[in-house]
């Protein structure tokens, strides 16, 4: 067997690039299966992030998609002809000092760790590196205290 089938066979992908975005169900395109989709026609793997879908409703979805850029560029473009609206805008969560009471709700929802209540110190601590911006944390928040800033085009 050749390294670079050794390669593909465990997951490898040459040019694999990452992108995260917002999904936007409407009503009627909650039913389809968009990640399976996206993984036997353009072989994008599909990390969910955080999603609210339920069924006959509008939904969200918060998704991070990792593959080739042109099968990604692709899967967007077949993403939207679904009806979903996408909302590729990267940006960052911010929280306000003044706001944040350092209950230390938000970390029980952090999927990464990157909001951590430290009990020594009775603090939060964020460390921004390892936060994925799923943004579950947002509405966990009951003072607010935490936001979502997008970075302008």
């Amino acid at each position: 067997m050749t390294a670079w089938r050794v390669l593909l066979i465990s997951g490898y992908r040459p040019e694999s690039v990452k992108r995260r975005l917002t999904l936007h169900f409407p009503r009627e395109a909650v039913h389809q299966p968009i990640t399976y989709r996206l993984a036997v026609d353009f072989d994008i793997a599909a990390k969910i992030l955080r999603a609210q879908i339920a069924p006959n409703q509008s939904g969200t979805m918060v998704v991070e998609l990792s593959g080739d850029i042109d099968e990604l560029d692709a899967a967007e473009l077949w993403l939207e002809q679904q009806g979903l609206a996408l909302n590729r805008a990267p940006g960052e969560i911010r929280i306000d000092p003044e706001r944040c009471v350092d209950c230390g709700i938000c970390s029980s929802v952090c999927p990464s760790g990157a909001l951590r209540f430290d009990r020594p110190s009775q603090r939060l601590q964020f460390a921004a590196a390892r936060c994925l911006v799923c943004e579950q944390c947002l509405p966990s928040c009951p003072l607010e205290a935490i936001a979502l800033v997008l970075e302008q085009p």
